[in-house]
């Protein structure tokens, strides 16, 4: 087994601090949110707000400078609209918006304040230790009847054998009330979820290598609590 690293050792990680992914991601575009989640963000505020929802709360996860975030605050332009940009890296973009919050913490420690219509973490998961517990955490975050989009490599979550296990790892997380595209290599979960997976974190490998974005990306280990 590779050398693992814990949550803590993993955030000062040279490929996790360096990490460019998602500095300047913007909202739409040939590398923006539309194109990564499969979904257009602003159209669907607007779309929820538009039925009369007394408000709508937007999550994003490992949101980089948060562009994307505030470009949406623009154009929406309601006051009923909150998002909030959670990231490891305290360096966000401006001006600030009154309906954007920027908050510096750990995906894997942060809890927050209130549920969500709309979270989501473009490659954000990527750099996450513990990926399964957090796509848990983020789904217990939800409404009921709120989306999370995010982008997950099933490759990079490995067992204690070395090997990825993916077609156990895709049944469990869809028993779970997850839906993955293997081919686009994301995952979806539609209302509040409380999510118990069969799996066990044991560490990360930050001497990964390239994953299928071309970018240094890290490996989860786990081992299956259910055959143990």
């Amino acid at each position: 087994m590779a050398r693992l690293l814990d949550n803590e050792a993993l955030e000062r990680s040279s490929v996790v601090a360096n990490c460019a992914m998602n500095r300047e991601r913007r909202l739409s575009g040939s590398n923006g949110y539309g194109r990564e989640l499969g979904i257009d963000v602003a159209e669907l505020i607007r779309g929820r707000l538009s039925q009369g929802a007394e408000s709508f709360a937007w999550l994003d996860l490992c949101c980089g400078t948060g562009t994307a975030l505030l470009e949406c605050a623009e154009l929406v332009d309601d006051p009923r609209l909150r998002i909030t940009g959670v990231d490891l890296v305290d360096f966000f973009a401006g001006p600030p918006h009154p309906a954007v919050d920027f908050v510096t913490a750990s995906v894997t420690s942060w809890t927050p304040p209130r549920s969500y219509d709309l979270v989501t973490c473009v490659h954000g998961l990527h750099y996450v230790g513990d990926k399964l517990d957090a796509l848990a955490r983020a789904a217990s975050w939800l409404t009921a009847d709120g989306l999370l989009v995010a982008n997950l490599d099933l490759a990079s979550v490995v067992s204690e054998q070395g090997d990825s296990g993916r077609r156990r790892l895709t049944k469990a997380l869809r028993t779970a009330g997850f839906d993955y595209d293997a081919r686009r290599r994301r995952i979806r979960c539609e209302g509040r979820q409380q999510v118990r997976l069969p799996f066990r974190y044991l560490g990360a490998d930050d001497q990964a290598g390239p994953n299928y974005t071309g970018q240094p990306a890290v490996n989860s280990y786990y081992s299956d609590t259910a055959s143990a």
